[in-house]
């Protein structure tokens, strides 16, 4: 971004439309000196003589001092305010009009709207918050569930920042005794403790690893696990959707082939997202409207997380359910045995040499059977048992791109310092690594990384 921090900028910070209440927000040097412009206290005081963390009943006017709205204004003085500048909220009626005309004149008197994300960016340029920060501001604003809102919580408070800044001191140790002995190499003083800086760099590998496997169970938490129901026709997909979705979304008849195309239903199984995939019945068939269905249920099958399998325990195991379960040779699995309510056929051996016994659930999706047991099976399946990652440090994606090439870095340097080669290399590389973390802090930082970082905030955050 090329605007200078020394303009004062203007925006909307609440959701457009009908609302009780619209914030219009400034944040800069000019911010108390332009609304004082347009407010008019009822006690005739001016916002300028007012102590930070003040709230001021009055009105707005327009340049002919006619009454826009009745408002509240919040004052927070710098350094004491979220951006570390003068900041000034009016609290004024909800809707487009009033909010847009007081935004405007704020416009008029000498703001300039603000940049998605403009805000926060202040906030991590004049020091208050790291750029992991500023990203978990981000992450708690697009939270859908409890979980992900405490983990973008706890990286608010400065959870990755201080795991980042722990990492980057060990690495600075290493660095320091190696270039000592590339400085004082001359005097004889080449006595590299090279096994206890392998272990050293090998516990710092495995922290930085812990936060890549992280990543993946927190995505999960922030964005859901995509969970494909299939097995062959009628033997009880739709109704097992039903169970887990308590209601009716799709279609149930005794009819083999009656679900054509994939119904999905989004469930949150102990606070985890989870998008259940109920898919057309897998057969040989010369139906062109159900091969559409069987080709997206294979589709479906490659793009899950984690396969629910159904076989109809009141039927003999067969060549096509033996085809499926092959199909699905690299995936995670649970095994569905429905109909548990009926008289069983079904030979459990056939079965108990592909999937472990605790993958194997009995249900009958009639009665109301099993569906506890099923979705604490997916929610340990998918997450090792690890659900509540609250406590843990959770890194987003760009952050693990990040830590990956700094383990490879990391690796790398072991290597060299194993085989004694010259301290300069590992050192080399371990600087690299160094560097790199402070992109994640942002103590390494690029308009080109700013800009990549904030075009994902809302304006007025």
């Amino acid at each position: 971004m090329i605007n200078s921090l020394k303009d004062t900028i203007a925006a909307i910070s609440t959701r457009p439309g009908e609302a009780a209440i619209g914030i219009v927000k400034l944040s800069g040097r000019d911010s108390i000196k332009i609304a004082d412009r347009i407010f008019r206290a009822k006690n005739k005081s001016k916002i300028a003589l007012q102590k930070t963390y003040t709230l001021i009943y009055g009105v707005i006017v327009d340049s002919n001092e006619s009454c826009i709205d009745e408002v509240v204004i919040s004052v927070m003085k710098e350094p004491r305010s979220y951006t570390r500048e003068n900041i000034v909220e009016i609290n004024c009626h909800g809707g487009i009009a009033a909010t847009t005309k007081i935004l405007e004149l704020t416009i008029a008197k000498g703001a300039r709207i603000a940049e998605p994300g403009e805000f926060t960016k202040r906030a991590f340029l004049n020091g208050r918050i790291d750029l992991s920060q500023a990203e978990a501001v981000i992450d708690i604003i697009n939270s859908k569930t409890e979980q992900s809102l405490r983990i973008a919580a706890n990286n608010l408070k400065g959870n990755i920042k201080n795991e980042i800044y722990r990492i980057k001191n060990e690495i600075l140790e290493i660095m320091a005794q190696l270039e000592a002995s590339i400085d004082f190499i001359e005097e004889d003083l080449h006595t590299i403790p090279y096994k206890e800086l392998i272990d050293k760099t090998v516990k710092i590998q495995k922290s930085t690893e812990q936060l890549v496997i992280d990543e993946k169970k927190g995505e999960i938490i922030r964005n859901g696990i995509k969970v494909a129901i299939v097995g062959k026709p009628n033997v009880g997909k739709s109704s097992i959707l039903n169970l887990l979705a308590k209601k009716d979304k799709a279609i149930v008849t005794e009819i083999p082939g009656t679900t054509r195309d994939a119904i999905e239903e989004i469930l949150y199984v102990e606070g985890i997202p989870m998008i259940l995939v109920d898919t057309a019945g897998i057969r040989n068939t010369e139906d062109k409207i159900e091969k559409k269905g069987v080709a997206k249920s294979l589709k479906h099958i490659d793009e899950a997380e984690l396969i629910v399998i159904v076989l109809d325990g009141s039927r003999e195991f067969d060549k096509l359910d033996s085809a499926i379960i092959e199909r699905l040779e690299k995936k995670k699995v649970i095994c569905c045995i429905n109909k548990k309510d009926i008289k069983q056929k079904i030979n459990i051996d056939n079965i108990s040499a592909h999937y472990p016994t605790e993958n194997i659930i009995k249900i009958s999706a009639l009665k109301g059977h099993g569906a506890k047991k099923l979705e604490s099976r997916i929610k340990k399946i998918i997450l090792n048992d690890e659900i509540d990652l609250s406590e843990r440090i959770i890194i987003n994606e760009r952050q693990k791109e990040i830590l990956k090439k700094v383990i490879s870095l990391l690796k790398k340097a072991r290597t060299s310092m194993t085989k004694k080669i010259s301290e300069e290399f590992p050192s080399a590389d371990l600087m690299i690594a160094y560097n790199l973390l402070g992109e994640i802090t942002g103590d390494t930082k690029s308009d080109d990384l700013l800009s990549r970082i904030f075009k994902n905030f809302c304006i007025g955050k």
